[in-house]
């Protein structure tokens, strides 16, 4: 079989979407205003394991590429979510945004930092992900960081709908989402350049396909896991 074009491969990519955790009854819950306060705090606290990780993964992607240009371009990644200060430029990152996030929604920071309301199934779809990033070829884990493609979408949902329903939270805890809206559509254009370039056959693109809808699969699982410990309110 030929290999589909790039404008074909990059739309059979976005069509994944529609498995994104967007749809998923969890996240429909929550942003639909059902969600009760023990709810929220439940899926922030369990998020912050997926948001720690990030950097983590990033690392691990840059520790196996030869690339220069790529990592040059892949360690603003790790910058965004831990944070950093060179000179007088200093960006608390997006970890500090998250416990600020969790403050707002009632969580202390040693509870969250602690880990103490880690589901198991949360923690082993994460290291899941994690440790596929550092085994897997550095064009592979790139790949697995597309389900960029649909986050900016989720994050503009919370962005529009929590202020109303959740008037309890207080507005400046929201400002990670308010980051990652422009964050994450930066990060697409450089993991898909790198994706559309390396899977050029038929074979490397269902490949990829499947390392998508793994990572799609991820989150899924973790939202699986928060419905069954929190519930879903109809």
């Amino acid at each position: 079989m030929t290999a589909w074009t790039p404008v074909e491969f990059e739309a059979r990519l976005r069509e994944r979407g529609k498995a994104y955790h967007i749809h998923h009854p969890f996240n429909v819950m929550l942003n639909t205003g059902k969600a009760m306060p023990e709810q929220v705090r439940g899926w922030v606290a369990n998020r912050f394991l997926y948001q720690v990780a990030i950097p983590v993964k990033d690392a691990a992607i840059l520790a196996n590429c030869p690339d220069r240009e790529v990592r040059r371009g892949w360690i603003q990644r790790i910058l965004d979510h831990d944070g950093f200060e060179i000179g007088e430029v200093k960006d608390p990152g997006g970890i500090e945004a998250w416990l600020r996030l969790a403050e707002a929604v009632g969580l202390s920071r040693e509870e969250v930092l602690d880990e103490r309301h880690a589901i198991p199934a949360v923690r082993f779809a994460v290291d899941a992900y994690v440790n596929f990033a550092r085994r897997a070829p550095w064009q592979e884990a790139v790949c697995s960081s597309l389900t960029e493609l649909f986050a900016p979408e989720i994050h503009k949902q919370r962005l529009a709908t929590w202020p109303e329903h959740y008037p309890w939270i207080q507005s400046e805890g929201l400002q990670y989402f308010r980051n990652r809206v422009s964050q994450a559509r930066r990060d697409v254009e450089q993991g898909l350049a790198v994706t559309l370039a390396y899977f050029d056959t038929r074979a490397l693109q269902q490949r990829a396909l499947d390392i998508l809808q793994f990572k799609l699969d991820i989150l899924w699982a973790m939202n699986d896991a928060m419905a069954q410990r929190y519930g879903v309110n109809a």
